[in-house]
């Protein structure tokens, strides 16, 4: 495949070579939610080499998608960190995880409910929406993990909460979230996530680089949004996709090409030859 690439993009190789690779999915590895195949068939060559292989998304565990999952239990990944940095696993469990008190939780809700925001708290097993209409339940009888239950975060541990914004002007820039030792991290111009002061991909990232006993300057990150820039500034070597978040790409060490332009296969695949030499 490498031949096969080298005739169609121009490869890249980067001045690092990595003991363990974060990948961002949505944008980076996926479109639409859906791994792109060219994306698949390089995952699957690295991981017959040294280097370890990891997810990095914001997405919460009961929505990483199936094709993803299955990567994690055919040993091609070697762990995920999910719900920004707040719920970290592999196949033997837990490695790390920080849920919500109650009392964040709580101000979260008291928060949204004033602004008459929908909003829905992230378990590992759940999307548990505050709120009830059509949609919701529409949504809901399409996603088995979904659920309404306003009170579930009272009740069980939740990592993170979405809110969705009535508009794209409004998004509660009136709250002082770190008074409440919480941030908002927007993900899209309607939607954001509200998590606690500490969260963030890069400590989930720290993290899994512990249990691996790897240092988290020999590590190498692959993203293309605004969640992914406190782990770019942590790890040894930082790749933007080209179609990322500009913010992003003036952080990263490289700007590579989208998923169309096979952009991952131009930094990658150099290291499929340095490994196999």
């Amino acid at each position: 495949m490498t031949q096969i690439l080298a005739n169609a993009v121009a490869l890249t190789p980067v001045p690092f070579t990595p003991k363990i690779i974060f990948f961002d999915i949505d944008d980076t590895l996926s479109r639409n939610g859906v791994i792109a195949p060219h994306n698949k068939a390089t995952l699957e060559q690295l991981a017959k080499t040294d280097i370890k292989l990891v997810i990095a998304t914001g997405r919460s565990k009961s929505i990483i998608p199936d094709d993803i999952m299955a990567l994690l239990e055919a040993d091609v990944f070697d762990a995920i960190v999910c719900t920004n940095g707040q719920y970290n696993f592999d196949k033997q469990g837990v490695i790390s995880h920080y849920p919500l008190t109650l009392e964040q939780a709580s101000k979260i809700d008291e928060l949204c409910r004033h602004d008459h925001l929908i909003h829905k708290f992230d378990s590992d097993k759940h999307l548990a929406w505050a709120n009830d209409n059509e949609k919701i339940r529409a949504f809901a009888a399409q996603n088995p993990s979904a659920i309404i239950d306003p009170d579930y975060f009272k009740h069980n541990p939740v990592y993170q909460c979405s809110v969705f914004f009535n508009d794209e002007q409004r998004k509660m820039q009136e709250v002082d979230f770190a008074a409440y030792g919480l941030k908002l991290v927007h993900w899209h111009q309607v939607g954001g996530d509200i998590l606690p002061l500490e969260a963030s991909k890069e400590r989930g990232v720290r993290d899994v680089c512990e249990y691996f006993d790897i240092d988290i300057k020999d590590a190498m990150a692959i993203g293309d949004g605004f969640n992914d820039l406190e782990m770019f500034d942590a790890v040894g070597y930082a790749i933007a996709m080209g179609d990322g978040q500009p913010a992003l790409q003036e952080r990263a060490d490289f700007v590579t090409g989208s998923i169309e332009e096979y952009g991952l296969q131009q930094v990658l695949h150099p290291l499929l030859e340095v490994e196999s030499s």
